[in-house]
């Protein structure tokens, strides 16, 4: 008989957790379009700007052990608390952030809101995939991964409407209100009046989201038992960090599949940071632009449910492979293709991202058992992809040029050579079974 992929005494615990999915995806991507928001208001370079990225991701980085080796302390709901207290605490520094008007402190808000994030994601992972049996542990964490662009969605709809809508210094409204085509060429009074407006219109949502994230607290608080989704090594003894990551190391599939991981991280970063930049190159509004990446995210969605239904028939590690090269394919259409088409082919690609974060995650950890809290840590740390490399394609844009074609779109070259060696994974992984 085919185990069940949500047991009833887990349903209640499995809809909390995985609402948390949608709580880090909306802070994932309503701060992708900051860094256009903040390169225009502040006036700095692409470069600069993406170190709001580095900011961001550089806080799983540095959070993520810490948050496993207290996990394995206490208790998934115990590190879920901790995780939304950090994202609370990240969220309401923005409001002195704006004050200041200092982009230094805006990308600490980020940092310390990121720790509360991986605190989360270190836990809900594991969490989720000890809600019931192990021969549907993927495909119940792809299901609950299906909701993350749920919150993402929503992030960029706020981004869009609220945000890069509202920013007095996009280039339509100084042309339209004073008369100029750039920001840049107003006088310094005008600018920092704007700027003020701007900053504030950026902190409100992070605001707001702290209050949701405080109320999410309180319900997890009263609602979720500390018994809930033991981890399987309790009851036994508890291995020492320096064995569990001797038996990590000698494990193949698993080292290789956190090294994946920072390359699909980098790689979505990458496509949905710059999503805006590829659209403006080609004469398209911030908030128009926006859309595109939120016509993106919504394949991203539907991609995942589709493919978590695709694993009843399809083995994971063969879907995975199969989404590489997929993408792999349309990340050469948005390089070569110089256009909409290109801009389409950048958009579609998302579709294929859907799968990988979870899948990857789930075949990584399939045989890591008594070694899963430390396990997953490293997999949440591998999000440091998304800090190391949009700086460096922001850069590559900065040059204007490369070659023959918009440097704009030859900085794609970066996610495309990620999705080459997550689709080498994917097969790798599927001979090692």
């Amino acid at each position: 008989m085919e185990n069940k992929l949500i047991e009833r005494r887990y349903l209640l615990t499995f809809i909390l957790v995985t609402t948390l999915f949608a709580l880090w995806g909306f802070a994932n991507d309503i701060t992708n379009p900051m860094v256009a928001a903040f390169k225009t208001t502040l006036e700095i370079s692409n470069f600069k700007a993406a170190f709001v990225q580095f900011a961001f991701y550089g806080g799983y980085a540095t959070m993520a052990i810490p948050a496993a080796l207290f996990i394995k302390k206490y208790s998934y709901k115990v590190g879920i608390l901790i995780g939304l207290a950090l994202y609370a605490i990240g969220a309401f520094l923005f409001i002195p952030a704006a004050s200041y008007e200092n982009f230094t402190f805006f990308c600490l808000s980020l940092y310390i809101l990121t720790f509360g994030l991986a605190f989360l994601e270190t836990t809900s992972n594991p969490f989720i995939m000890s809600l019931g049996s192990d021969d549907t542990a993927t495909r119940r964490l792809n299901l609950a991964q299906s909701f993350n662009p749920v919150g993402s969605l929503t992030g960029m709809i706020i981004a869009s409407q609220v945000v890069l809508a509202s920013l007095q210094s996009n280039a339509e409204a100084v042309q339209s209100t004073y008369g100029v085509s750039d920001f840049s060429q107003l006088d310094v009074a005008t600018k920092a009046a704007i700027r003020t407006h701007d900053l504030e219109t950026i902190r409100n949502p992070y605001v707001v989201i702290g209050v949701v994230v405080v109320l999410m607290f309180v319900v997890i608080a009263l609602c979720v038992s500390s018994k809930t989704g033991k981890r399987e090594s309790e009851g036994e003894k508890e291995p020492t960090m320096r064995e569990s990551f001797g038996r990590l190391i000698r494990n193949r599939v698993y080292r290789e599949g956190v090294l994946a991981q920072v390359f699909y991280v980098a790689a979505q970063i990458m496509c949905w940071t710059f999503i805006i930049q590829y659209a403006e190159h080609l004469g398209i509004e911030k908030d128009v632009a926006q859309w595109w990446n939120i016509c993106a995210m919504g394949l991203c969605l539907t991609g995942r449910f589709v493919g978590t239904w695709l694993m009843k028939y399809i083995n994971s590690r063969m879907l995975l492979t199969i989404f590489a090269v997929c993408a792999t394919l349309t990340m050469l259409g948005t390089i070569f293709i110089v256009g909409i088409p290109g801009l389409c082919c950048l958009v579609a690609t998302s579709a294929f991202m859907s799968i990988m974060f979870p899948t990857i995650y789930g075949i990584a950890l399939e045989d890591v058992r008594q070694d899963t809290t430390l396990g997953a840590a490293f997999l949440v740390m591998a999000i440091v992809g998304g800090a190391i490399m949009p700086p460096l394609q922001g850069a590559i844009i900065d040059m204007g040029t490369v070659g023959s074609l918009p440097a704009v779109n030859a900085s794609f070259m970066l996610p495309c050579t990620c999705f080459i060696l997550i689709a080498i994974y994917g097969y790798r992984s599927m001979r090692a079974k």
